[in-house]
């Protein structure tokens, strides 16, 4: 709605207005200027006030986007800190060889990417001479994201280094001989070289600010001095269309994260072309992180373009770049000089004329390779001012041309991602752009070759000189000399294994109560982090707020609503609890930063991250493949686990098959625990095993459960059972010698629905069942699947579950609150007649014993199912089926 003279309402109405002449004189002053020399004087004044304002102290709210040129002009560039002419030489072998690795590669069909890195070659080299810090140094070094289709360059600066050799370039993707490269960033596949995987899109970013902030929380909690440790995410335009690389960005800002820089290679081309074929993404981009809080530096344009800034007095050529959209700008990268004349500088008359000063050469620099991002300087620049600004993280967009160097054939083409090699013309024609000094007769064979100027040429000895002098080699991963963490005290595994007695609790309820005695040991207990997306009080945690305290870098600033009440709302600045609010992408990522902790600082930590089961695998699988790729260790917890525990919840919050998702990672032990003694062995086993003498790369996932329930004593002799996934809990007592009977294998809750059968069974039927505990499927077929590997090489090794059930009596019969396929894991390994029930299809919201008999799986359901597998068998009568149907109400 609009006022009489058609003014839009503004929060400025609101505000009380002391002069109304002064606000009139200063409003008919600006249109003066409006009218007398254009809207285009009028809107730079405009900014100038806001930028003496801003100087002046003023809090005024800053635009969000500037002008399409350099933040930082080039009089007001430091001094550059190096030899130039080496770097540039240093460079030009890094990118011959990253070409040479791809397109040798390619007669073997394995691909391989060389346009990214052949534009952002500027943006890596400058960082590595002269800014990112090795771990060889004071403290834990720079880490570094590597943008993943970039890493065929950091292979040939590794190469160029003495760190990799000719044989294992030429087997970059070809890892199975044992001397090959991964083909992108991967601690697993190469464990002293990278730190982080980042190929999947979207991860980096994300991953790379919950870094920077575990960092400063390491520091807040006297654990570590992270100080000297700056984050460095490269990443490309095309990839901050993912969700996950923006959705973090206001954490970033809010907690001042200055220890942080994302360099963005806007090369306005994603994989099939341009990243905003109608719009500008720098623009875009920069209002985007300036919303969100950051430190914004725009490196667009080489030093060729200098000229055409002076030259531009009326502002046509700024306002020209500001409408140009990126698609039309890669056109003017591929077409000659008459074409830009024409579409970009005959816009307008005073372009028109500008152009006329111009001549050919330099409008042809200009467009087609003068970037900030391939200019040494200008990238030299941007990090300065990064690593030097305080209070909000930096983001540079460093624009490039993507296949830069590579040929007319390469550069800014739309399917230059997909271009896996150069001809042996088109690499002699990029020999004579970098200077190389490699002969013709280096090609005789028909393959390009590597190139290298000598062990101890002063290439290599100038890029030896500068890691050494920044901390030793980067990328680097280093495991650094740390004992074992010693085993927490018995005590609080003791409390578990006594059982509850009459109180009734969930084994969600008793794995919180043995953390918070593990977080209470001398030794290991301020290395627990727990970590929750805002579920703290769903699952029994609000105990550990004022004893641990929530992680704030501010402390707590107000007075909390609760603070007289004994668990109040605490929040501290060395607060133990990552409570991250309603983001398992967020939390996810801190649970990486602290599993890798180990490696990346030296200082082990003892993550634990649960989270509602549902919002977990099924939201996060990505990133938990990331936790395994980097060799991450901790526990993983799905609360308010199965499919029919969740009363009046409904199918949208009731998990059934996060155990099946979980099953495909190899670095994932599962478990499915019924009582809370098989939480405390497990986890006691857990400790051991991942942090121990023999510590191995390997993390946790428990599924627990939120019905209360009496919780029973250990029995003797199980530990060894509950760790490998089946042990018998309960003998069924035989009415008679010849009485049928049957196996009843059950995880999780769903062990006392069959508790429940093997009484209806016995009282009803006089069947005899033995009740198993399974308390892991994926762990039974993890060492069934071992055996089956054994007999390939002739050695005989039965399965556990095989031996487990040998002679077992009569069929066996598998039921848990997850769908099917999560208990038929096993059955191949299994002698006797298999058969399973579970919650397979969608739930339903109701109670839960409504649930469990929709899905047939409570106590009358199993005992139906196994009168019909006794009746297949013949040691029923088949009337018993109907019969018991009848009598339950099935």
């Amino acid at each position: 709605m609009t006022d009489p003279v058609g003014k839009l309402p503004s929060e400025l109405d609101q505000l009380p207005d002391r002069d109304p002449e002064e606000t009139a004189e200063w409003a008919a002053s600006l249109d003066a200027v409006t009218q007398a020399a254009g809207p285009h004087r009028a809107a730079y004044l405009m900014r100038r006030s806001l930028q003496h304002a801003e100087g002046a102290g003023l809090a005024l709210p800053k635009l969000l986007e500037t002008d399409y040129i350099n933040s930082i002009p080039t009089a007001a560039e430091p001094a550059f800190d190096g030899d130039l002419e080496m770097e540039s030489k240093i460079t030009a072998w890094n990118r011959w060889n990253a070409a040479a690795m791809v397109t040798r590669g390619a007669r073997y069909g394995v691909g391989g990417h060389i346009a990214t890195f052949a534009s952002a070659a500027w943006l890596y080299e400058t960082g590595f001479n002269h800014f990112f810090r090795g771990k060889e140094g004071d403290g834990s070094g720079d880490q570094l994201y590597i943008q993943g289709h970039a890493s065929p360059g950091i292979y040939a600066r590794a190469f160029l280094d003495g760190r990799l050799s000719e044989q294992q370039l030429d087997n970059f993707r070809q890892e199975s001989g044992g001397e090959g490269l991964p083909s992108y960033p991967h601690p697993r596949r190469l464990p002293w070289l990278w730190e982080f995987p980042t190929v999947s899109m979207g991860l980096g970013p994300l991953s790379a600010i919950y870094q920077a902030r575990f960092n400063r929380y390491l520091a807040n909690r006297s654990i570590k001095d992270t100080a000297n440790s700056h984050v460095w995410a490269f990443l490309g335009d095309g990839e901050m269309d993912e969700p996950e690389s923006t959705a973090a960005l206001a954490l970033a800002a809010r907690e001042q994260l200055d220890n942080l820089t994302f360099v963005i290679n806007c090369n306005l081309q994603r994989l099939d072309g341009p990243v905003r074929a109608n719009f500008r993404v720098v623009q875009e981009l920069e209002a985007q992180f300036r919303g969100a809080g950051w430190n914004v530096v725009k490196t667009l344009w080489g030093n060729a373009w200098d000229e055409l800034f002076q030259l531009d007095t009326t502002g046509a050529l700024l306002r020209r770049l500001r409408e140009v959209p990126d698609a039309q700008f890669q056109t003017y990268a591929t077409r000659d000089v008459a074409y830009i004349r024409e579409h970009f500088f005959g816009a307008e008359p005073a372009l028109v004329e500008l152009a006329k000063l111009l001549t050919d050469a330099k409008i042809a620099e200009c467009f087609y390779t003068s970037r900030g991002g391939h200019e040494a300087r200008k990238v030299y620049a941007a990090y300065k001012a990064a690593v030097e600004h305080k209070g909000a993280p930096t983001v540079i967009l460093a624009q490039t041309v993507k296949g830069y160097t590579l040929g007319k054939g390469f550069e800014s083409k739309n399917a230059n991602h997909q271009m896996k090699k150069l001809s042996i013309d088109e690499f002699k024609g990029m020999r004579e752009l970098l200077g190389l000094p490699i002969p013709d007769s280096a090609f005789e064979d028909g393959l390009v070759p590597y190139g290298h100027p000598g062990a101890d040429s002063p290439e290599v000895r100038y890029l030896q000189e500068r890691r050494a002098a920044l901390g030793g080699p980067a990328p680097a991963r280093r495991l650094h000399a740390s004992a074992p963490l010693p085993q927490p005290e018995e005590r609080a595994f003791k409390a578990l294994y006594k059982g509850s007695g009459k109180q009734e609790m969930a084994t969600t309820m008793a794995f919180v109560r043995l953390v918070k005695d593990l977080m209470r040991d001398k030794e290991t207990g301020k290395r627990w982090v727990p970590i929750v997306p805002d579920e703290a009080r769903t699952f029994g945690m609000e105990s550990l707020f004022p004893s641990a305290g929530i992680y704030s870098p501010l402390g707590q600033t107000y007075d909390p609503v609760d603070r007289d009440q004994l668990m109040y709302y605490k929040e501290a600045k060395d607060g133990q609890i990552l409570n991250e609010g309603i983001t398992e992408a967020g939390a996810m990522a801190d649970f990486i930063a602290a599993a890798t902790s180990y490696a990346t600082h030296g200082e082990t930590m003892i993550p634990f991250y649960i989270f509602y089961s549902m919002f977990g695998w099924q939201r996060t699988g990505d990133q938990m493949w990331q936790l395994a790729d980097q060799l991450g260790k901790g526990f993983i917890v799905g609360a308010t686990a199965g499919r029919t525990t969740l009363t009046g919840e409904g199918l949208q919050h009731a998990d059934g098959h996060s155990h099946l998702i979980a099953a495909t990672n190899p670095a994932s032990l599962n478990y499915d625990p019924a009582f809370a003694y098989e939480v405390a062995v497990i986890v006691k086993d857990g400790l051991r095993r991942m942090y121990g003498p023999d510590a191995e790369d390997v993390f946790y996932y428990l599924t627990v459960y939120n019905e209360p329930k009496p919780q029973p004593a250990m029995p003797e002799g199980v530990e060894e059972g509950i760790v490998k996934g089946l042990y018998r809990f309960r003998e069924g007592t035989p009415a008679k010698a010849d009485a049928p009977r049957l196996q009843l294998l059950a995880s999780g809750t769903a062990i006392h629905w069959a508790l429940e059968a093997q009484e209806l069974l016995a009282a009803d039927w006089g069947v005899t069942a033995d009740v198993w505990s399974a308390t892991s499927w994926g762990e039974l077929r993890r060492d069934a699947l071992e055996a089956d590997e054994a007999l390939l090489r002739g050695e005989v090794q039965v399965p556990y579950v095989t031996q487990a059930l040998s002679g077992a009596p009569g069929p066996v019969l598998a039921v848990s609150d997850w769908m099917r396929q999560v208990p038929d894991q096993i059955s191949q390994w299994v002698e006797q007649d298999w058969s399973s029930l579970g919650t397979d299809g969608f739930g339903l919201s109701d109670t839960r014993a409504a649930a469990r008999r929709h899905f047939g799986v409570d106590a009358q359901s199993i005992v139906v199912a196994s009168l019909a597998q006794l009746a297949k068998r013949g040691e029923v009568p088949a009337s018993a089926v109907k019969e018991a149907r009848e009598r339950y109400g099935l």
